[in-house]
């Protein structure tokens, strides 16, 4: 378990800050770094996808899950990303395709570099907390491909953290899910009772997920190989991911 010595010899849970953007994979990791008794610290990012409000609804609807006060949320700004563009999900003049899980390649989905920027900002986050651990929802081997989402990226990225940081910091990166596919990181999150039915993954639905895009394609795929419906609404549904 996560403790540490605390004030007058008390034993307290250790702080880990948590890259939440409120979708499933880093809910998952949200409830595994809780399931190995940390406190958590949650860190979302507005960075102008398609849908920045509905994500930053399921953050704040999943820190309430777990209990986790306003002093231990922080929502990044990170507009740059969208100036910088590159995206269909920051830039509106890129068309987001129908998705296709075949696909092979990084998707025009892909933001430039921005798990960097999310990493960076969980660092900084957890050098002023004096968390030592940092948890993320990366997945390696089931995702779209993106190649910021690879363990190599994430093990070098903490080397670089903790040549970058102050010389008593210390910060281990975790990403619990970077070999599983989706129908393994559904059932680990049902078995964790984390809150599935709060998440948000679709790149363009607010009020109901597309059904047609990758991000749903693949949730859609992992719930069905679990053999558990998915608790969100959806617009629309391909026969072959009903249960």
């Amino acid at each position: 378990m996560a403790w540490k010595p605390g004030r007058k010899g008390w034993l307290v849970a250790e702080l880990a800050v948590v890259s939440l953007s409120g979708g499933l994979d880093s809910c998952v990791a949200a409830a595994e770094a809780r399931a190995a008794g940390f406190d958590l610290a949650l860190l979302h990012a507005d960075y102008g996808q398609r849908t920045e409000a509905r994500e930053r609804r399921a953050f704040h609807e999943i820190a309430d899950f777990y209990g986790v006060p306003a002093s231990r949320r922080l929502v990044l700004d990170l507009q740059g990303l969208r100036v910088i563009g590159g995206s269909a999900l920051t830039d509106p003049s890129i068309p987001l395709p129908e998705g296709d899980l075949h696909r092979v390649g990084v998707p025009v989905s892909y933001v430039p570099f921005r798990n960097a920027h999310l990493l960076a900002g969980c660092v900084s986050w957890a050098e002023v907390l004096g968390a030592g651990h940092l948890f993320v929802g990366f997945v390696e081997e089931d995702s779209s491909g993106y190649p910021d989402c690879r363990e190599a990226f994430l093990r070098s990225f903490e080397q670089t953290a903790n040549l970058g940081t102050k010389p008593e910091t210390r910060l281990r990166l975790h990403a619990p899910l970077i070999h599983c596919t989706k129908a393994q990181i559904v059932a680990r999150g049902l078995e964790l009772q984390a809150p599935l039915h709060l998440t948000w993954s679709c790149y363009q639905g607010e009020g109901e997920a597309c059904g047609r895009c990758d991000s749903c394609l693949l949730r859609l795929r992992g719930f069905h190989e679990a053999g558990h419906p998915d608790p969100i609404p959806y617009a629309f549904i391909p026969d072959s991911f009903r249960l």
